[in-house]
């Protein structure tokens, strides 16, 4: 080790022609702070080479000179990865800088496994995730859903992203639905938004109807004073019931049966995502209890029921 003053120098690796040396030094500035670089040299040796000559008097066969940047973020390199890598550690998780952004994309891969249900087997098996944490990352799920459909109440979005969206959080239409089916379909002329399977294993029906595009809960004049159903909503009704009454048509069909992978039919029902109820008045408020009130096998619910419904399950 060498000292010249504001330097520092360190041969690395001595051999009869060559000599290779890494050397610190410090660069001021007017300011008062300073940056230290690092120079990393192959030199080649004189017949009269010293131990503690200067660098610019060696001739030198490579350089490489580091400003502070660059230094800086090689000993960070260093530091985290030489020791996982001298031990065959391809990728890794370092556990002093466990939020860094760079470790997501570690996790990404690990979850991006094509083999989904040996992933999930090996989580369970090794406790990987804790009870407590899947039910924050559950919970946290179904809040980022609420503000997401809060976000799109304010948008002019076709019926597309909404069935998408319900797609992914069915659970906001009742804990009596366990799972979206795969097959939408009823028979070659009747196609359903979601066909889904009770907790009790049987069949139900829902379908929406976006929020927009001039679909108005109610008529625009009273009925003998009443609040009555839009021709929008009463059309929606009609092609609810008619799913009801065509899946019941089906439910001895053995192919009908397969198609559903098992779940029963018996007695369906349905859901109706109808419209908007943000600026109702009490009369139509109680107007909707009474409209739902009147029917056995279907349920309707404006958006923001299924809103309030979303806040209410999360606790907000």
């Amino acid at each position: 080790m060498s000292r010249i003053e504001g330097r520092l120098a360190k041969t690395l690796l001595s051999k009869p022609t060559v000599v290779t040396r890494a050397v610190f030094w410090r660069i001021p500035h007017n300011s008062g702070i300073e940056d230290i670089c690092l120079k990393i040299g192959r030199y080649k040796k004189s017949a009269y080479f010293s131990v503690g000559e200067d660098l610019e008097t060696l001739q030198p066969k490579s350089e490489l000179t580091l400003v502070q940047e660059e230094f800086r973020a090689l000993i960070e390199f260093l530091q985290e990865s030489y020791e996982p890598f001298r031990q065959g550690v391809k990728a890794f998780i370092p556990l002093e800088q466990p939020f860094h952004n760079e470790n997501a994309k570690q996790i990404r891969a690990l979850f991006s496994l094509p083999n989904k249900l040996g992933l999930i087997q090996f989580i369970l098996d090794n406790d990987v995730i804790p009870e407590e944490l899947m039910s924050g990352l559950n919970q946290a799920r179904r809040v980022r859903a609420v503000l997401e459909l809060q976000d799109m109440l304010n948008k002019n979005l076709k019926e597309s992203p909404w069935q998408k969206w319900f797609q992914e959080n069915s659970w906001v239409l009742g804990s009596q639905f366990v799972r979206v089916l795969e097959e939408r379909q009823i028979d070659t002329q009747h196609i359903s938004d979601f066909l889904m399977e009770t907790y009790d294993g049987f069949l139900d029906v829902v379908e929406i109807k976006r929020p927009e595009g001039g679909m108005n809960f109610w008529s625009q004049t009273l009925d003998h004073g009443n609040h009555v159903p839009s021709v929008e909503l009463t059309k929606a009704i009609t092609q609810a019931s008619r799913y009801i009454y065509e899946i019941e048509r089906e439910a001895n069909s053995v192919k009908f049966q397969q198609r559903l992978g098992g779940v029963r039919t018996v007695k369906p029902r349905c859901v109706l995502v109808f419209g908007r109820s943000n600026v109702w008045d009490d009369e139509q408020t109680e107007a909707y209890r009474i409209l739902n009130s009147s029917f056995h096998n279907l349920t309707i619910l404006t958006y923001d029921h299924v809103l309030e419904r979303a806040r209410s399950i999360c606790g907000l």
